[in-house]
């Protein structure tokens, strides 16, 4: 490679070249060979060997959580089990029932130093009504758990019950087409929802769970998305693609809502409102306090004979409307005999006329009953 040297100074520089990388915050955040390589994968997580860890652990590590009182006799129950799975491990447990807590510790067996993390999302597990046998699993390295809290998502009570049924559905429905298709076991319980399966199967349960008690989205549209997806997994040609494009878009409903009467604050001012007139004021006015007692009842009388005399017209002629006598059978036969007479011959022109005369006096006939009923009645 040439050299140069800088005329001033003239020390020799080699040129830079034009496809150097850009430094790098990290010192030893470098490349490797096997980042890209497809045959590895790193979310793998190996299983843990007691030979890595001889000596065992230096401290005891404990971890304690409270549990709900109705949970006490289960428990009872179910902690042999309990402690019989923390024993293959060498994690001490116990069960406290006068202050209502369950606690696990290391001990000089113990070996595994993530153990002890594992030991406490069992115990939390429990406390949240999981079945022993299920919780239990959380120890495998494959099994992680999440508990959502979704008591602060919502403050109305009774929106929160509404919306942490629609996690459940009819005969937990839809709770069970969850776990079929995210693959985690899910249980709605109280304040809290458990989830337990693995990473990317949990981020989903996660995110619907939220949308829904937002109310952002409906969980039936989560699992109609969650569906198609295992449909496009299968294609091997869309695997590098973006799915939009296949995925339905859902518009949000709002519903109408009761209109708050909000009144409008009137222009401040600082002297006091006019003193509105009395009833006795009005009648001073109007002359009715000078009244007998007798004139002002023959006023009201007369006022209400007024009002039922109106009401009395008012609904003979609405009754009168139905006898009006039909003008349709006239305007019909005459236009009927305009239409015949371009089209028939003169030799038919005798049987159309009586037709018409027949639609003529069955007219007659019912405007003389309608006539007779009015002066009967």
């Amino acid at each position: 490679m040439e050299k140069h040297s800088d005329g001033e100074n003239g020390v020799e520089e080699e040129p830079r070249s034009l496809e150097q990388k850009e430094k790098r915050k990290g010192k030893h955040d470098k490349p490797k060979p096997w980042d890209d390589d497809p045959n590895i994968d790193h979310w793998k997580i190996d299983k843990f060997d007691p030979s890595w860890n001889d000596g065992g652990m230096l401290e005891v590590s404990s971890f304690s959580t409270l549990f709900p009182q109705y949970r006490e006799k289960y428990l009872q129950e179910a902690w042999p089990m309990v402690k019989s799975s923390l024993k293959e491990f060498g994690v001490a447990c116990e069960l406290n029932l006068v202050e209502g807590s369950m606690t696990v510790s290391t001990t000089r067996k113990t070996r595994d130093p993530y153990i002890i993390i594992k030991a406490r999302d069992l115990i939390k597990l429990l406390s949240r009504s999981i079945p022993a046998p299920q919780a239990i699993k959380i120890l495998d390295d494959e099994m992680q758990c999440d508990i959502i809290k979704i008591s602060g998502m919502v403050r109305n009570k009774e929106r929160f019950v509404k919306r942490r049924q629609h996690l459940v559905g009819p005969n937990s429905s839809t709770l069970k087409a969850l776990e079929i298709l995210t693959g985690c076991y899910i249980l709605v319980q109280g304040n809290t929802v458990a989830a337990m399966g693995s990473f990317k199967g949990l981020k989903q349960v996660r995110r619907i769970v939220e949308e829904c008690m937002l109310n952002k989205m409906h969980p039936v549209y989560n699992i109609k998305v969650l569906m198609m997806k295992k449909e496009l997994e299968k294609d091997p040609a869309l695997a590098q693609e973006n799915w939009d494009r296949f995925l339905p878009k859902f518009k949000k409903k709002n519903v109408k809502q009761k209109k708050v009467n909000t009144k409008q604050k009137k222009p401040y001012t600082p002297f006091p409102p006019p003193q509105q007139p009395s009833k006795i004021d009005i009648q001073l006015e109007t002359g009715e306090y000078f009244l007998s007692n007798k004139r002002k009842s023959a006023k009201i009388w007369q006022e209400k004979q007024e009002k039922q005399a109106e009401k009395t017209a008012e609904n003979k002629r609405k009754r009168e409307e139905a006898f009006i006598p039909p003008k349709v059978y006239i305007v019909i036969s005459f236009a009927i005999f305009s239409t015949i007479h371009n089209n028939l011959c003169r030799a038919c022109y005798f049987v159309v006329f009586s037709k018409l005369l027949f639609a003529l006096s069955r007219s007659l006939q019912i405007w003389w009953i309608n006539l007779r009923m009015l002066t009967i009645m």
